[in-house]
């Protein structure tokens, strides 16, 4: 017949086994605590370079705007770099959605970048306006409901490639809302 131990003895054997950890544990913390107690503080990323392709300016008439009462022009203003190969496109775009997401359109323009000579002394970059227009609709073709719809236009450089046209140059993308009455 086995007698089992009394709870005494049990709490004397696991205090026994965990005393040993518990010194492990404390220095473990001591040693990865800095001295001075300051949180570690996180190494500060260098800031993102500014794209040599900018939308400088961007404005959106008529606001409110109401569909089937003409369209609702996004007239966007775009910085070029300095430098501007000849086969270069200049792709403007624009995502209009609803609150709920399932009413989407979205709207394109693709020109070819004209290449102005540079000037001696010029600090001045080339600018190009752009005009989308949209026509109140959803994806579905028909007219859009009252509330409010929020965009993206973004903008970017094509080169000609052996597989057609390559992005080689991105802008930050500019974002907002519109109300459609």
């Amino acid at each position: 017949m086995r007698i089992s131990p009394s709870p005494v003895v049990r709490l004397q054997t696991v205090l026994r086994k965990a005393v040993p950890w518990a010194g492990v544990l404390g220095l473990c913390v001591s040693i990865l605590t800095p001295i001075d107690g300051a949180a570690k503080q996180k190494s500060a990323r260098p800031p993102r370079p500014e794209p040599e392709l900018k939308i400088i300016e961007l404005n959106i008439a008529p606001t409110p705007y109401t569909p089937g009462n003409g369209s609702l022009q996004f007239n966007v203003t775009v910085q070029l770099p300095r430098e501007v190969e000849r086969t270069t496109l200049l792709e403007v775009t624009s995502l209009i959605s609803s609150p709920s997401r399932t009413s989407l359109r979205f709207l394109t323009h693709r020109q070819p970048v004209e290449v102005f000579p540079a000037v001696t002394g010029e600090h001045e970059r080339p600018k190009v306006s752009i005009a989308l227009l949209w026509d109140g609709q959803d994806h579905r073709k028909q007219l859009a409901s009252a509330g409010t719809y929020s965009y993206e236009v973004r903008t970017k450089l094509l080169t000609n490639g052996d597989k057609g046209p390559r992005t080689t140059m991105v802008a930050w993308p500019k974002r907002g809302t519109v109300k459609v009455k």
